[in-house]
């Protein structure tokens, strides 16, 4: 029987769609993209307007094969990938495929919801395919095409093999990389900040903070000017100058768009982007909510408009007036201004029914699902509610021709702060104060600091900074911090971005060299023109002409002018063994040190840097004493070593004479192949994980210690060590089941 086709991306989509269309509709995922550029040659035709060659994604042959099944039997094709850029070209690479295989028309929808209401809606207004808007996303990835097949190999002939550029990560990197560098040529400065706490005859006692000195601003810059003030601080006495007292309203931030919601869940949750979006992804698919089926949660998540719709507003005043009452709805609606350089295709990040809270979630989500959640639904109904009204009272002291100063807050009105509460840093709890009272001096505190070097970006100041300089979009950020990280040229250091050695070079190279392509305002510039093509006032051809023109001639010049740093670059440090210079070289493993008398002096180290980059050789650590058994080349002993990202594995005590080397082998069988013992492996960010050995034949992996013990619920072969909240536990692997059991704890 012929039914009318809905293609979306992912399965979860599926699911959540077909439990509220009826039979009339087979519903089909794509599985994200079905067709790319190749990977193995560059793929575009530079003389033929850029023309891309494309080819179906090997991953994807069976899919495609079912799709065009189902195509030929419907009668309507409906296309409903994701409402953006990359959508738009998934659904217009879909429509290429299928055009030869159906003789149905072929359609495009989008919703901005998974709902029964937005799905149906949107199956009534069915609309052609954008043109701009594909065109807009294939100009990018030629452009990041071009950039990276042409940088990459340069790279590696002049730093070192298997590393790559890209066109936004790289303007990324360089802001990382300049931050450390601003860091490292800080000259820190002394002061001495004093606090007074005070006593006005009634409670609380109040802390103040000396603000002025002789009428001017306080800048105590030694140890002598801090004890010549607290002397005549403590020879003085205290009396209110100055009381100020008004009343404002604090108003509500607005709901979430990508860039906010990825620095809010990593400042309060401590998300990362990329597992916040993964995490919101889950939510705008769709969940399985016991009996209420599988429902989507939320908006979609990749937007940069804080636009809401009529009835989302309504929906929010209805619960907001119901559950806290007329007073805490504003007099009139709040409407919230999107940047004048956002995409208002899309709603913000919000809810999509007001009604299913957070706490009636328990149980049916995982945690990090509900914290998410739990945030998106507070900050969209904190922002519809009634502002705060806030009294704000400054009282100013003084004591020996010095001025101290302290704010306090009092909450008249919560407003939306009943969702989020919050207090400003630095407000204090006063007690009842008048003009020209006497203050008694409780304590007296004076320190010495220096003023701080620029703050490492975390994820939530990077995400930032990306939007404030244009560089990316919204969508990308998560993807441009993961491929910094992937590639080793920046790592989280106590939450902070520390660009590695091989970042800094990478960055200095193409600073150089492409000064253009690496300029923030370049970059802003061409997400611009990249807006300009989706909008259907740039042609992307012309764009991608004038990028070659500046681009060309630099990548020439570069292949000449390029110096090379696989011999490696000066550390500033002599070779603890010979006293000649070491060199910081790039190995498979990361960056270490090596003497430039080689092959006359062999020694190597491992090193680190202090705050200014200096570098400091670390001493070579002696042999494990674990010996694992004799070598099967040479017959010495074998050690159990740890490699530089801090996996184990076996090494002969022969080494250099003798390489043998083998990974640390827990000793189970992979439950795959049957044939593979599971191995000790470590990422490049340093994870632990466990394979099989015959990976690439056999890609089976799990990120938990494997145990030789079958599951008694779904009978897979292992079950995996995990300690989790205080319990040692042994747990399926497998997603689908949920079997655990508590066991003694073990080493």
């Amino acid at each position: 029987m012929a039914k009318e086709l809905i293609i979306v991306e992912s399965p979860a989509k599926v699911k959540t769609i077909k439990k509220f269309l009826g039979a009339k509709y087979d519903v089909k995922a794509s599985l994200g993209h079905v067709r790319d550029l190749p990977g193995s040659s560059l793929g575009v035709d530079e003389n033929n307007n850029y023309a891309p060659r494309y080819q179906i994604i090997e991953e994807r042959e069976k899919v495609v094969e079912g799709l065009k099944s189902a195509a030929a039997k419907a009668t309507t094709i409906y296309l409903a990938p994701d409402p953006d850029r990359e959508g738009e070209a998934i659904a217009w690479h879909i429509a290429e495929i299928l055009k030869d295989s159906t003789k149905a028309d072929i359609k495009r929808i989008q919703f901005n919801e998974i709902t029964a209401r937005a799905v149906r809606e949107a199956l009534e207004h069915p609309r052609g395919l954008n043109n701009d808007l594909f065109e807009a996303q294939q100009a990018r990835r030629v452009l990041d095409r071009l950039v990276g097949y042409k940088i990459s190999p340069l790279l590696w002939d002049k730093v070192k093999r298997g590393i790559s550029a890209g066109r936004v990560q790289s303007v990324a990197l360089r802001q990382i990389v300049e931050r450390e560098k601003a860091r490292m040529a800080f000259v820190p400065e002394e002061y001495w900040p004093f606090h007074a706490t005070l006593d006005a005859g009634a409670k609380p006692e109040f802390r103040t903070e000396l603000t002025k000195v002789g009428g001017k601003k306080a800048a105590i810059k030694n140890e002598t000017q801090a004890k010549e003030l607290e002397k005549k601080i403590r020879a003085g006495s205290f009396t209110v100058s100055g009381l100020q007292v008004k009343q404002r309203e604090k108003t509500p931030p607005p709901p979430f768009i990508t860039s906010t919601l990825q620095q809010n869940a990593n400042q309060r949750l401590g998300y990362t982007a990329k597992r916040t979006m993964s995490v919101a992804q889950r939510l705008y698919e769709g969940l399985d909510l016991g009996e209420r089926g599988t429902t989507a949660l939320i908006t979609y998540m990749r937007t940069d408009s804080v636009r809401i719709a009529d009835e989302a507003r309504q929906q929010a005043r209805e619960f907001i007036t119901a559950t806290w009452g007329k007073d805490y709805y504003p007099a009139r609606p709040r409407l919230y201004k999107t940047k004048g350089s956002a995409q208002d295709a899309h709603e913000a990040v919000r809810p999509v029914d007001a009604s299913i809270t957070p706490d009636s979630l328990k149980g049916a989500v995982t945690a990090e699902q509900y914290n998410l959640y739990r945030l998106i639904w507070n900050r969209f109904l904190a922002s519809q509610m009634a502002g705060a009204k806030v009294e704000d009272t400054v009282v100013t002291a003084e004591c020996a021709g010095s001025e101290w100063r302290a704010k306090g807050e009092r909450i008249l009105f919560p407003g939306f702060l009943t969702l989020t509460p919050q207090k400003e840093d630095g407000n204090e709890d006063l007690p009842p104060l008048k003009q020209g009272q006497d203050l008694k001096l409780v304590k007296l505190e004076k320190e010495q600091k220096f003023t701080q070097p620029p703050a490492r970006f975390n994820e939530a100041s990077l995400v930032k900074t990306l939007e404030e300089e244009g560089i990316g979009r919204p969508s990308t950020y998560a993807s441009i911090i993961s491929t910094l990280q992937d590639r080793d040229y920046v790592r989280l250091v106590e939450k902070s971005f520390t660009p590695t050695d091989l970042g800094v070079v990478v960055s200095d190279l193409l600073s150089e060299h492409f000064s253009t392509l690496m300029d923030v305002g370049f970059t802003a510039g061409m997400e611009e023109s990249l807006d300009k093509v989706a909008e259907g006032e740039q042609d992307w051809v012309a764009l991608l002409n004038g990028f070659a023109e500046k681009f060309n001639p630099a990548l020439a010049q570069a292949a000449k002018a390029m110096k090379t740093v696989k011999g490696g670059i000066p550390a500033g440090v002599d070779c603890p063994d010979c006293g000649k210079p070491m060199q910081v070289k790039f190995g498979k493993a990361g960056p270490f040190l090596a003497c430039s008398g080689y092959p006359d002096c062999r020694c190597t180290r491992n090193f680190s840097r202090d705050e200014q980059g200096a570098v400091q050789i670390e001493e070579k650590q002696p042999e494990e004493a674990r010996v694992m058994g004799k070598c099967p080349l040479c017959g010495k002993d074998l050690y159990l070593k740890k490699s530089r990202t801090g996996s184990r594995f076996i090494a002969c005590s022969g080494y250099p004479a003798c390489k043998h080397a083998e990974p640390f082998s827990t000793g189970v069988i992979c439950p795959k192949c049957g044939e593979g013992r599971m191995v000790e492996k470590s990422s490049r960010r340093g994870k632990i994980f466990y394979s099989c050995e015959r990976y690439p034949n056999c890609d089976y992996a799990v990120w938990d210690f494997p145990v030789k013990k079958p599951c008694p619920a779904c009978g897979s072969p292992i079950l995996v060590k995990k300690f989790t909240r205080g319990k040692h536990l042994l747990s399926c692997p497998n997603k689908e089941c949920k079997y655990k059991e508590e066991v003694p704890g073990q080493e």
